[in-house]
């Protein structure tokens, strides 16, 4: 089942509960690796790349035991092999890098296959981790397989990112923590599921300050232990059903929402006509907003939303922005400073109807509120950009067609399920 049979035109109207954050719960799945004591695991999503993780830890004699209607998980790697299964590591997920440092100061030596991939958005090169894995002590064996070796241990050492990456940045917390001497990164990734790797981290005994900076200050501690870590809940699944109550002309409420992460994906909001409010840790999109883009004071320039490394507006939501933008009156201007390919789904969205323009592989055009019709599109590997096109389907009346969405269960576990609770006529085929 990869398709997705949408029947659209219907006000989405609801309270959701979101699930753990797909992109906290990896790394620290992963970081759990470095520890032989039990961690316990809750709020914790049910999604493809976690059971293949999971699979795999099993397979190597970890002890992990799940209840999935609870969202509890208890891991303990006490048991895990001093080899590899043919020196295999899990392929086809982007998430398999997160690994390199606990299987690294386990066994000494690991083996990289070049086929792991995450999705289209453009090239994710590994260089930037095999870089900082050698800064901390590592030696690097170019070829294929390439090996990576630790034969005694992190050191401690300073390292300059030339860029804000996620995953470098989390590695880098992951051996740091168990480095020898202080280790520091300077333009160090800070997105929420960054500070939760590096909370999570400090739960189980690490040394390290900065935590939402630009630069990490980690000392390295002899060992890790056992800990209690709850997954905040995704943010980006939050701003998901908020656009799509907004599209629709629907009123959806979402609970345990982190309010300190919505100044700036409030503002993208707003200048979508949308109005976000709080009740508590309880976000909320009204029915029926006038969705009208935002004149700025500067009007012979168009409105903008740029998106970038965290604390820029996210990249991952950029996607949804567009979507709702394409039933708002005016003109608007997308600029993704990160992804070379990140509008490669937009001649699906001009299937139903839409005007954009994409100026440039990192910028895109929309003139809004044109007349849509239902469609049959096919998805692209992006989540978001699949969820995106869900979310104009949705809002136009008939029946329309995503083929080849499943991508969207890779960060949305119940999304059809979660959809179908706000009124939603949609199914998987």
């Amino acid at each position: 089942m990869s398709d997705l049979i949408v029947h659209g035109g219907k006000p989405l109207t609801g309270t959701i509960t979101p699930s753990g954050n797909k992109n906290s719960v990896l790394p620290i799945f992963c970081a759990t690796l470095l520890t032989d004591e039990a961690v316990t695991l809750r709020n914790v999503p049910d999604i493809t790349d976690l059971n293949k993780l999971v699979a795999f830890f099993q397979s190597q004699g970890s002890e992990i035991s799940w209840n999935r209607d609870t969202a509890e998980m208890r891991v303990c790697h006490a048991g895990f092999k001093s080899t590899l299964e043919n020196d295999e590591l899990p392929q086809d997920m982007r998430s398999t890098v997160l690994l390199y440092p606990a299987l690294l100061n386990r066994l000494r030596q690991i083996a990289i296959q070049a086929n792991t991939k995450g999705c289209s958005l453009g090239v994710r090169e590994i260089d930037p981790h095999l870089e900082i894995l050698s800064v901390l002590g590592a030696i690097v064996n170019e070829g294929d397989p390439l090996v990576i070796a630790l034969p005694h241990g992190f050191k401690g050492a300073r390292h300059w990112c030339d860029y804000m990456s996620v995953t470098v940045t989390e590695n880098f917390a992951m051996a740091a923590a168990l480095a020898e001497g202080e280790s520091t990164l300077i333009n160090a990734a800070s997105e929420p599921h960054v500070q939760d790797l590096c909370a999570a981290l400090v739960a189980m005994g690490a040394k390290i300050e900065g935590l939402g900076t630009s630069m990490l200050k980690i000392t390295g501690v002899e060992k890790l232990h056992g800990a209690d870590i709850t997954i905040n809940s995704d943010y980006h699944e939050i701003v998901t059903f908020l656009a799509l109550g907004a599209i629709t002309g629907g009123e959806v409420r979402v609970n345990k929402a982190l309010p300190h992460h919505f100044d700036l994906i409030a503002r993208a909001f707003k200048k979508l006509g949308v109005i976000i409010e709080h009740e508590g840790d309880t976000v909320i999109v009204r029915r029926g907003q006038k969705l009208v883009i935002e004149t700025p004071f500067t009007t012979n320039l168009l409105p903008k939303i740029e998106a970038a490394p965290w604390p820029y507006f996210s990249v991952d939501l950029l996607p949804l922005m567009i979507a709702l933008s394409v039933r708002c009156e005016g003109t608007i201007h997308f600029w993704n400073k990160v992804y070379e390919n990140g509008f490669s789904w937009i001649p699906e969205l001009a299937k139903f109807g839409a005007h954009a323009l994409v100026s440039d592989p990192h910028r895109l055009v929309v003139f809004g509120n044109r007349p849509l019709r239902p469609a049959v599109v096919d998805s692209p590997y992006i989540i978001r950009a699949a969820v995106a096109l869900y979310m104009v389907a949705a809002a136009i009346p008939g029946q329309s067609v995503v083929r080849h969405a499943e991508i969207i269960k890779r960060a949305h576990p119940r999304f059809v399920e979660n959809l179908r609770t706000l009124g939603a006529e949609v199914e998987w085929k």
